[in-house]
């Protein structure tokens, strides 16, 4: 309960205090790891998402690179070209591109680290809100997320293939996208028109920026779109780490035109850096400590099948804001095959009920994909529009569950 309430304290005054959350994430990680769960300070380290830090310095640093020799302006004004000037589509298209990207078989997170960066600089060029075209990449990356082809879509089709549950794939695939498709809808219908975060001055910047871009690009953005046709390739084609493709791209276009890249760094986003490297490392503690397997197997023991699905559907929407949706993925499970065996629930309903409620909070900019949306932002003041992400997230939270409950569990109950 100490390790829960820090958490609550935590929030609290990240909120209400101009401090960075990570910070106060770091401070609690130390003490309540050694003092209350009895853990080493190596094995508090280990908790640290090394991985995420690297892929999200890589691919805001690329993209840093890019915007400042011209090649996102060029990207930018080429999908306006494409849509025929109809920008208000543009987050359809990125919708309809990360959906297709990850139902192939793409890691999410790969795929929103790709489309956030290009997504984030049509929303700050053409007066579009932020955060409906950040949260559309992301429900777009979910959508197709659990294909038969997909990295999420194999994961949950082997687990239960293991524990002899039959599972549908098709039910799989369409329960994940057509929520996602709704979650989309509901976005743009009910947030595309309110105004977004803007620092002063950022609209006018905005404007003033040269859109006249030509049609052919120059030599330093040909190598920009090899780089990140590269990056794609490497990423998709290879399963290569992407956060390394990125700053090794990002570093030869640096090298080539080291006079307009000099500050190229200062567009990485260290204050998200340290909010979710704090925060991951926070519940990397709980993990080893086994505080979330407590949680789950509370959840798992209070009743009527029906309810603890619920309960389960909600343990695991929380817990994923926080940490890995494949780790809480591989861990739920498991839990709940037994509550399968003993009941009449339906398998293919709970199992794609748990995977939609554990993805749909990835929005949270505690998770790789928030993160790398609130990281790219432009013109935005970020901490208004940090609690825009965390808002939005937090209503994913408190209804995602009850919709994938309602529509997937009890139905054939």
């Amino acid at each position: 309960m100490i390790s829960i309430g820090a958490l609550l304290v935590m929030f609290v005054l990240g909120t209400v205090l101009p401090i960075n959350l990570g910070i106060l994430a770091f401070v609690a990680t130390f003490a309540v790891g050694t003092a209350s769960l009895g853990l080493t300070e190596a094995e508090i380290f280990d908790g640290f998402p090394a991985k995420l830090f690297v892929t999200i310095v890589g691919v805001t640093y690329l993209f840093s690179v890019a915007r400042r020799n011209g090649t996102i302006d060029w990207l930018v004004a080429a999908g306006v070209r494409l849509v025929r000037g109809q920008v208000q589509l543009i987050p359809w298209v990125l919708f309809l591109v990360a959906a297709l990207l990850t139902a192939f078989g793409t890691f999410t997170p790969a795929a929103v680290a790709i489309l956030a960066p290009i997504g984030m600089n049509f929303a700050y060029r053409y007066k579009l809100n932020p955060l409906v075209v950040g949260m559309m990449v992301i429900s777009g990356g979910h959508a197709g997320a659990f294909s038969p082809l997909a990295v999420s879509g194999a994961l949950v089709l082997g687990l239960v293939d293991k524990a002899d549950v039959q599972v549908s794939a098709v039910t799989l695939f369409s329960a994940s996208f057509l929520i996602n498709l709704v979650l989309a809808i509901l976005t743009y219908v009910l947030l595309a028109k309110r105004p977004a975060p803007l620092v002063e001055g950022a609209a006018e910047a905005a404007a003033d920026e040269d859109l006249a871009v030509s049609g052919r690009p120059d030599w330093r953005q040909w190598l920009t779109l090899a780089s990140l046709l590269a990056l794609v390739v490497g990423a998709l084609g290879f399963h290569l780490e992407i956060g390394f493709l990125a700053l090794a791209a990002g570093a030869l276009l640096a090298l080539v035109d080291m006079k307009r890249q000099e500050k190229a760094v200062d567009g990485v986003s260290w204050s998200t850096l340290l909010l979710v490297a704090g925060m991951m490392t926070y519940i990397a503690m709980l993990e080893k400590a086994g505080v979330i397997e407590q949680i789950s197997e509370h959840a798992a023991n209070l009743g009527a099948p029906v309810v603890v699905a619920l309960l389960l559907c909600f343990t695991v929407a929380i817990t994923s804001a926080f940490a890995s949706s494949t780790a809480i993925l591989t861990a739920i499970i498991p839990i709940a095959v037994p509550l399968l065996l003993s009941s009449h629930l339906s398998a293919a309903g709970l199992i794609a009920a748990l995977a939609v409620s554990t993805t749909i909070v990835d929005t949270s900019p505690f998770s790789t994909n928030g993160a790398l949306v609130l990281s790219n932002a432009r013109g935005v003041d970020s901490r208004r529009f940090y609690r825009q992400v965390i808002g939005y997230t937090g209503g994913i939270v408190a209804l995602g569950p009850v919709v994938a409950w309602g529509a997937l569990v009890l139905p054939w109950s």
